[in-house]
Order: C-alpha cells, then structure tokens, then sequence
C-alpha cells in the first residue's frame, strides 16, 4: 500500500489577521515579511497553486525607514498610456503624497507574478497613522 500526500483544499484554508507596525522599520525588511505572510509560506499546508495566504493590516506606513541616499535617490514611474504621461518621483515625494504606496509597491514586488497575486494584494490594509478600522479583527477572545 502506497502513502499519498493529501492535496489542500480551498475549504481547508484558515485565514487569520496580522498586524504591523511600520515605525522607525526598514522597507525592504518588513515588505519580505509582509509578502510571506500573503503568500501564506509559513502555513503547513502551502501549495504555490492556492491562494494561502492571511489578511496584513500595516499601520504607521509614513514612518518607515529607509536605510542611505534612497530617500533622494529612490525614484517610482508610471505611464497613463497617453503621449506626455511619464510622471517620475523620488521617494521623498511618494511619502510626501501617499506613504501607504511606498510599503505596497515594496510587496507588489516581492509577490509572485501569476494570476494570485492581485487576490494576494486585496488583503493588504495601510494605514497612514496609528488609527485603523480593524480592531475588531485582533480583540483576544475570553475564555468562560
């Protein structure tokens, strides 16, 4: 008789809720941790098939560090499609106008690039400042 691995199944996936705070951390050292956590690498039942992963919730996003001259040097493009619509900005200014766009294109990075990973990044929640609506998700629940 032969042992044969189960395979995992949509209705065996638990997904529970993780919080960060991203204050006075470095970008590229939280992102990893955040994308694993999406990913759902550290679960037992893994497979690169399924979407796995649990919900991050980051708070404190404006306060992440960089480590050099990245704050300056550091440049995010995009292109609207139209002729003229480059736009080119250094970190500084990203901060400036959206700090939570500096953590998710550090994760967007760090996923994998297949069918999974917009599904992936729906589960991630920043959070400019300390304040988040997802408190409910973290209260420990008493014991009777």
């Amino acid at each position: 008789m032969k042992d044969v691995t189960a395979s995992t199944k949509l209705s065996e996936i638990k997904r529970s809720w993780h919080l960060f705070d991203a204050e006075g951390k470095i970008l590229g050292r939280i992102a990893s941790e955040i994308a694993k956590i999406l990913i759902g690498k550290s679960k037992p039942y893994f497979v690169s098939n399924l979407d796995c992963g649990d919900y991050v919730v980051v708070i404190n996003a404006e306060k992440v560090k960089v480590t050099g001259k990245k704050e300056t040097q550091k440049r995010y493009s995009r292109h609207s499609g139209y002729p003229g619509g480059y736009r080119e900005e250094t970190l500084m200014e990203l901060r400036r106008r959206s700090p939570g766009d500096i953590i998710r294109f550090a994760v967007l990075g760090m996923l994998p690039q297949n069918k999974l990973r917009d599904k992936m990044l729906t589960r991630l929640f920043i959070f400019k400042g300390a304040e988040h609506t997802y408190k409910d998700k973290f209260k420990v629940q008493e014991k009777k």
